[in-house]
């Protein structure tokens, strides 16, 4: 072989080396930044588990999805409106307003007595009414759009006793909390649809996925400043959860009218999420809002 054949073959060894060279080089480039941004996420993921856990949703994350009636443009509202309506009649047809279920007295004493055969009076029509109420519940749950709530943004913490109240009637916190209050003597009620379909509410107060019911006031008009509490103390289900209000029994009382108007808070891990909104007694249950608590590794 003469020189310059050599030198041929030389100048390809050297042009395969150096190709071989370029693809490794490549590919341990990739392998370095693939397990920096893997370390990265991380480094992160702990930062934010020390220095920030009200932040940080430990296993969960949390994503409110429902639209509000107020969002949508003129054709969905029209939608939304029959629907409101056909629920509204619903509730007519189905014989399940209870204006005269209770003998509203102004004597403190005689309440008291009365009470025993007031709920032995509510858990029989809650029993006899058990398939109609339902019925209507599903009606809640199929819907997506919220009813006007406001979101608000900031509370003046001197006019939030809500957490007063839940720990006056003996409520529990937790990882997922619901709760409803208003101020009058109405008897408004809280509805939790779950992600298995079970529905949380006064007559099903635990649920099998773990959620309870744990306050329930004013089946009586015992309080101006009630509150109902729904919560899960540790390991609520991954998925879809929408809420529902029902205004199911007018007390006439004074400054208890027949439009009551209400606060809702969600709390997830200890971060709050705060609406306000009313109902009218004769109403559909109204659908508040819905969230998703969903796995971050998914």
């Amino acid at each position: 072989m003469d020189r310059l054949q050599w030198g041929v073959v030389m100048n390809q060894n050297g042009i395969i080396l150096g190709v071989a060279a370029f693809f490794m080089g490549f590919a341990v480039y990739h392998f370095i930044l693939s397990r920096t941004k893997r370390s990265g996420k991380g480094y992160n993921r702990a930062l934010r588990e020390k220095y920030n856990p009200d932040i940080f949703l430990h296993r969960d994350t949390v994503s409110f999805s429902s639209r509000q009636v107020n969002d949508l443009d003129p054709e969905e509202r029209n939608q939304y409106e029959e629907r409101e309506f056909a629920r509204n009649q619903n509730i007519t047809f189905l014989r399940l307003l209870v204006e005269d279920l209770f003998n509203d007295d102004d004597d403190p004493q005689k309440n008291e007595f009365d009470a025993a055969v007031n709920a032995q009076q509510r858990n029989d029509w809650i029993e006899h009414n058990e398939q109609p109420l339902n019925k209507h519940a599903s009606l809640i749950q199929e819907e997506e759009i919220g009813s006007g709530m406001i979101i608000l943004d900031k509370i003046d913490p001197k006019k939030d006793d809500l957490d007063k109240r839940i720990k006056r009637e003996g409520g529990k916190n937790g990882e997922v909390q619901i709760s409803l209050a208003w101020n009058d003597f109405n008897d408004l009620d809280l509805h939790l649809f779950c992600p298995s379909g079970e529905r949380i509410y006064f007559n099903n107060k635990d649920s099998e996925c773990g959620g309870e019911l744990d306050v329930d006031m004013n089946v009586r008009p015992t309080s101006k400043n009630p509150v109902e509490n729904i919560v899960w103390t540790e390991d609520a289900p991954l998925g879809k959860y929408k809420i529902g209000v029902h205004f199911y029994k007018h007390h006439k009382r004074k400054k208890s009218t027949a439009t009551c108007k209400f606060r809702l808070r969600v709390k997830i891990h200890g971060i709050p999420r705060n609406y306000a909104g009313s109902i009218t007694y004769g109403q559909a249950m109204q659908m508040v809002t819905s969230f998703t608590i969903i796995d971050p590794n998914e």
